[in-house]
């Protein structure tokens, strides 16, 4: 009951070599790491993208808050 040997895996590989072939297998390989390549890319563009909305946020923030100074500092002035 202990799991999958060295030697029943190779046997399974072989199997596979077989049933699809080398050219197959380098295909399907080579699309494989090309989708994984592809999904790592969207992710990090997209914490790029996180981090860019959420620096704007920060500064939309800072320049209302600005702005609310400057209008309360115009009316103590007026005061």
């Amino acid at each position: 009951m202990g799991g999958i040997s060295v030697w029943q895996l190779l046997i399974i590989l072989v199997i596979v070599v077989l049933l699809f072939g080398t050219k197959r297998l380098k295909g399907i390989g080579t699309d494989l790491g090309g989708a994984i390549k592809g999904f790592k890319k969207a992710v990090n563009e997209e914490d790029k993208d996180a981090d860019f909305d959420q620096k704007k946020q920060v500064e939309e923030k800072k320049g209302a808050e600005s702005v609310s100074a400057n209008t309360q500092s115009d009316v103590k002035e007026k005061s």
